[in-house]
């Protein structure tokens, strides 16, 4: 669905400009400064499905809004649709915020739309945002780099463009970092055989769906373990995949946790509420 916008409707007194804006993750308070100023001067807002929409009442109350996310694998707009009513609504109206989840930069095809503005003509910018790579883990309680424990990060997408594993997994499991794998769950039982076949069953693993919301969730296990717990618990999308040593200390906690209970006569199921 592509919103063609009519040659009388462009204001030719209004400045045509695109500023590509990261949302952050969930909680709409992680939104940065700079982010808010842009969306209260806004007169269109693009926004995505992981965009909350709390944030959309920053712009102002004349401020078209539109929606070009993607829903239960359904697309509201292709990528080529969104490109040209990111162009079409700015000749037309002026300032356009593409509002992204996380940071655009990272798997949000920002860069694409925002060189696609700037060879149409327009002047276009970058607002980075919370990426879910680092705050999800962090908010969770699991650093992506620890002293002793991790000296650097990977962030990958499970898939390639084709739905395939990404064979870069494979290359991180081979190493000693932090991995973080996005838009990952689905591929969860293939990214763990990817860990196991490097010798890495007993490393630390992590899953965090809905980072900082109320409704945050964390599990956590061990590459021979974690894709059965994840089926056993009903935790989904969106969530973040933590593979490394960095997990070490939630495991721990949760098997003082489970042991106490044992003690107790209760049972756990080692997911952890937020907090």
């Amino acid at each position: 669905m592509h919103h063609q916008i009519p040659d009388s409707f462009q204001d030719p007194l209004k400045h045509p400009e695109l500023i590509v804006v990261g949302a952050g993750i969930g909680d709409p308070e992680l939104l940065t400064i700079k982010g808010l100023k842009a969306l209260q001067q806004a007169d269109v807002v693009l926004y995505d499905a992981l965009v909350n929409e709390a944030l959309l009442e920053h712009a102002p109350a004349d401020a078209i809004r539109i929606y070009v996310g993607k829903r239960r694998g359904k697309k509201s707009h292709t990528q080529p649709e969104i490109n040209e009513l990111i162009v079409d609504c700015a000749r037309a109206f002026g300032k356009v915020v593409r509002l992204k989840g996380g940071d655009p930069f990272v798997f949000g095809r920002g860069m694409e739309e925002l060189q696609y503005a700037q060879e149409q003509g327009l002047e276009a910018s970058y607002i980075p945002g919370v990426s879910s790579a680092i705050a999800a883990p962090g908010l969770a309680g699991i650093p992506v780099t620890l002293r002793g424990a991790s000296r650097g990060f990977w962030v990958l997408t499970a898939t390639t463009d084709t739905g395939e594993l990404n064979p870069e997994i494979y290359e991180v499991a081979r190493t000693n970092a932090t991995a973080v794998v996005l838009m990952g769950l689905a591929k969860l039982p293939e990214i763990a055989a990817a860990f196991a076949q490097s010798g890495k069953q007993e490393l630390p693993a992590a899953i965090i769906q809905n980072a900082s919301l109320p409704q945050q969730r964390t599990l956590v296990g061990r590459v021979s373990d974690i894709a059965e717990k994840v089926a056993l618990s009903g935790i989904g999308s969106p969530a973040v995949i933590v593979v490394g040593e960095v997990v070490g200390r939630l495991l721990k906690e949760q098997g003082a946790s489970l042991q106490e209970a044992s003690l107790q006569g209760a049972s756990l199921q080692g997911v952890f509420p937020r907090g």
